[in-house]
């Protein structure tokens, strides 16, 4: 009966209506939360099979769904460690439990902004008990072969223990000018020293020197030195390697290296124009620049000069704050100055966002609607960078929402004023039998 059918109608306009009413509450409600997706509804009709004659209404269905494509504003906060994906993705994260879990045994979580801070063990975590996850990344800042399609070499990102942190030196560079009228006959017999500091395991300073020694021939120049090198770590009388340069006296190439031999437990690559020596603390290259070159040693009618020598490695440094660039790392940064990165943060998407499952805390998971996640490096791919010392807004739009809240209640107050229709009209039909 087309009556009924309408009442039926009616009726599921109230529902859908009411499901309507329930988003725009929710996101009123959630206007000002930081990383808040608003919630939507579409509405879709159903029909029913009608016959000849009458016509049967089939009402209107309803899907809620978060709309996680919308992405908020960025405003910025004093906060290093808060974060935003600056576009498409979301960062992953953990529960509490999560944090004692490993790979795909803890429950994944995705989020596009937080406000996170060390808890009591280190862990990074907002405010609403969601824990950042991260690739934690070596010495050189390299994360290495890394799961992409799940969350299996994640790890929570804790900064307590890289409170303190000392960096071995592993590679000198040397720029200097050697005398060439040194290496005439006739001129001086002694040795030109050069000390370099360099930090060890443990962060301490140490010192090792190259004593640079002209060869002197009886006649002419020999334009040749005999080098050797020495740790004050160990025994500073034994040399730990030395090396044999000869320089070219060439219109074109005057003054650039000839040709290095090694000795002594050292090693040359003229490739590289690394000397390679072992130190008490372990390996060190030095730099003393390829042959023809002219970076590196040179020898020319000037006086000794160490032009620049520089090292790399660092003392022992206390931690004093942590920051999060926009590929993703998260470096911590020590009174010494010295910066190491510690975790590389990625970003996660899915092929259908608006079909992750909604989570307290503005944060979402997989499901089978929103297809599988892959996580990517941040501003690479689809996703968006990175942006430290920033928070995403809520995407709701006040005025919009107020807006559809009008229509809502209008177009409930429809529904129920066809309910209200049906029932005197079935009411008119009861006493046609009085």
């Amino acid at each position: 009966m087309s009556i009924t059918s309408s009442l039926n109608a009616a009726v599921s306009g109230l529902n859908a209506n009411a499901t309507r009413l329930a988003t725009i509450s929710d996101n009123l409600a959630n206007s000002e939360t930081f990383g808040y997706k608003r919630s939507d509804v579409d509405f879709s009709s159903m029909v029913l099979e009608q016959r000849n004659s009458t016509y049967s209404a089939g009402g209107v269905n309803v899907d809620a769904f978060k709309d996680v494509r919308a992405i908020g504003s960025l405003i910025s906060t004093g906060n290093a460690t808060d974060i935003a994906v600056a576009g498409r993705g979301l960062v992953p994260v953990t529960d509490l439990q999560g944090t004692t879990l490993t790979g795909d045994d803890r429950d994944l979580m995705l989020l596009p902004t937080g406000s996170f801070s060390a808890d009591q063990n280190g862990n990074l975590r907002t405010q609403s008990g969601k824990y950042l996850l991260g690739w934690p990344a070596d010495s050189a800042g390299d994360v290495g072969s890394v799961s992409r399609n799940s969350g299996g070499s994640l790890q929570p990102v804790n900064i307590s223990t890289s409170q303190f942190v000392a960096a071995p030196t592993g590679r000198i560079e040397v720029d200097i000018n050697l005398p060439a009228d040194a290496t005439q006959a006739g001129g001086p017999t002694g040795a030109y020293s050069l000390p370099i500091e360099y930090y060890d395991n443990l962060g301490r300073a140490q010192n090792v020197r190259l004593e640079f020694t002209p060869v002197v021939p009886a006649t002419g120049s020999s334009n040749e030195w005999n080098v050797q090198i020495f740790d004050d770590a160990g025994d500073p009388l034994v040399s730990v390697g030395d090396f044999n340069v000869t320089f070219l006296d060439t219109t074109a190439n005057g003054g650039q290296i000839d040709a290095v031999t090694a000795s002594g437990g050292a090693t040359y690559a003229n490739a590289t124009g690394l000397v390679s020596i072992n130190l008490q603390h372990g390996p060190v290259d030095i730099f003393i620049g390829r042959p023809s070159d002219t970076s590196g040693i040179t020898q020319l009618s000037a006086a000794f000069s160490p032009n620049s020598v520089t090292k790399d490695g660092a003392p022992t440094g206390d931690l004093q704050s942590v920051e999060i660039d926009d590929r993703g790392f998260l470096q911590a940064i020590y009174d010494t100055g010295f910066r190491r990165s510690l975790y590389q943060i990625p970003i996660a998407d899915v092929p259908n966002m608006d079909g992750l499952i909604a989570r307290d805390g503005q944060a979402f998971s997989i499901s089978a609607q929103s297809g599988d996640m892959y996580l990517w490096d941040a501003g690479t791919g689809p996703v968006g960078g990175i942006s430290g010392f920033s928070l995403m807004e809520s995407t709701v739009d006040i005025a919009a929402e107020l807006t559809d809240l009008i229509e809502t209640q209008r177009a409930y107050s429809s529904s129920a004023k066809i309910v209200q229709t049906v029932d005197e009209m079935l009411q008119e039909t009861t006493n046609l039998k009085r």
